[in-house]
């Protein structure tokens, strides 16, 4: 159960970005279709500069993914190619202004509701 935040500036992509995410899990990790969690930001200021050379403008989109520890760097690289190619296609975003972090975790750090601890 990946849990995806993903900010933009502005609201217009948000929803084809946030497809675009959640299909590229799907393709590159397996992840179930109906294991979607978002949250969609649109509000307030994003900074950034030209790290490693590569230029971002107005268009920059950050992605974070908290998920259970497992895949491996292939996955993960498929996973980053797949969303940038994704986000492209769906919202017009292109490619160097989309930034993922993924964050890794044990499956007693979820609790998906009831106050429970499904997973471990």
């Amino acid at each position: 159960m990946p849990f995806v935040r993903i900010d933009a500036v502005g609201t217009d992509t948000l929803e084809a970005l946030g497809n675009a995410v959640h299909d590229a899990m799907v393709d590159a990790l397996g992840i179930p279709a109906d294991d979607r969690f978002q949250v969609l930001n649109g509000q307030g200021t994003l900074k950034y500069d030209d790290y490693l050379g590569i230029h971002r403008d107005e268009g920059v989109v950050f992605v974070a993914i908290t998920m259970r520890r497992g895949r491996t760097d292939e996955q993960k690289k498929a996973l980053y190619r797949r969303i940038a190619e994704l986000a492209e296609e769906y919202a017009g975003t292109e490619p160097r202004n989309v930034l993922v972090t993924i964050t890794e975790n044990e499956p007693i750090d979820w609790s998906i509701g009831n106050g429970e601890a499904q997973y471990a």
